[in-house]
């Protein structure tokens, strides 16, 4: 027997009735249509899971010293990173190197890696600095552009906010030309400048006039506090375009023994990034993760070999991925 289906509307045999229950049953292409439903919505969820957070992984040339960017693009793809950040000297001189070898050669370089340009770190330039900087990203596929703020150091309470929209006023023709070239300024929270504490970083957040001014975030610049910091990431959202894998530990300005110099990369100090990552995944992070650390003296590499800084590099990739949160 069939029926009206509720369905489709026509006289098939989607339902059966039941004579003893006097009502209709699943027939056994329901039945199937609805175990496939229910395989698909664990499917969906299965994958909502997997992509809570992903990292994007961009390699940070000074890590290796003034090495020539010819040693260092290989090392990427062994880090997960799929994009480089270049850095001028004190730091590195990688930004001189294409320079030297010319942007052609610097593109084909990377091309041969299957490895792009994803960040210019350009504190020297600064944010007014950045025009021709912008226009060199935007020919060679770069997006983002690192530097500090300006403006004074000890501004709190209301002439703080004063300061970071008179800083934004003075960067709007500069947003300009990131909004011509498709690319993005992002200020680091560096320290004794106008954006290094918390409320600083909010006051940027909320008075940007356009999403190609972004934050850098470095948590080794703030109080290492999980709390306060994921507090502020969930407050930050989608202002963050490059998180920096950074503690604290013992400093970046004294020279230490190595093991207490190396306490700046993740899992080597006291800072938990748990938290930290759970609030990356809160906001839905899809920036860079850049997994840093500074040497003393500045310039040199942080080990004594490529192979050692990779290694660690990776120590680092894989305490990050431990602690990353479920969906």
């Amino acid at each position: 027997m069939t029926t009206a289906c509720g369905q489709c509307g026509a006289s098939c045999c989607c339902f059966e009735p039941d004579p003893e229950m006097g009502v209709a049953m699943l027939s056994r292409r329901q039945f199937l249509a609805t175990g496939a439903a229910a395989v698909a919505s664990r499917q969906i969820a299965a994958a909502d899971k997997a992509a809570a957070l992903k990292l994007r992984y961009i390699l940070a040339t000074p890590m290796y010293g003034y090495a020539p960017l010819a040693e260092i693009v290989p090392e990427a793809a062994r880090v997960g990173a799929t994009h480089i950040d270049i850095w001028p000297k004190v730091h590195g001189n990688q930004r001189e190197q294409l320079d030297e070898m010319g942007e052609q050669a610097f593109a084909e370089l990377l091309a041969g890696h299957q490895l792009r340009l994803g960040c210019i770190t350009q504190y020297q330039l600064g944010p007014f600095g950045l025009q021709g900087e912008m226009r060199l990203a935007q020919r060679l596929g770069c997006e983002l552009l690192v530097c500090g703020g300006r403006g004074p150091k000890d501004a709190v309470g209301k002439e703080l906010k004063v300061a970071v929209a008179a800083f934004i006023e003075q960067l709007k023709p500069h947003l300009e030309v990131a909004e011509e070239t498709g690319t993005t300024i992002a200020i680091e929270n560096h320290a004794n400048n106008l954006i290094d504490s918390p409320d600083s970083l909010k006051w940027l957040a909320e008075l940007r006039p356009s999403k190609h001014l972004g934050i850098a975030f470095a948590p080794y610049h703030l109080p290492q506090d999980e709390k306060l910091q994921s507090d502020l990431i969930r407050a930050l959202g989608n202002s963050i375009r490059m998180f920096y894998a950074w503690e604290h530990g013992m400093g970046c300005h004294k020279k230490l023994p190595k093991e207490q110099e190396l306490m700046q990369m993740p899992g080597r100090g006291s800072f938990d990034f748990t938290p930290l990552l759970a609030a990356l995944g809160d906001v839905k992070y899809d920036g860079w993760t850049e997994i840093f650390m500074h040497p003393v003296p500045r310039g040199v590499p942080i080990l004594d070999s490529s192979d050692r800084i990779t290694a660690e590099i990776n120590r680092s990739r894989r305490y990050l991925e431990d602690r990353l949160p479920p969906g």
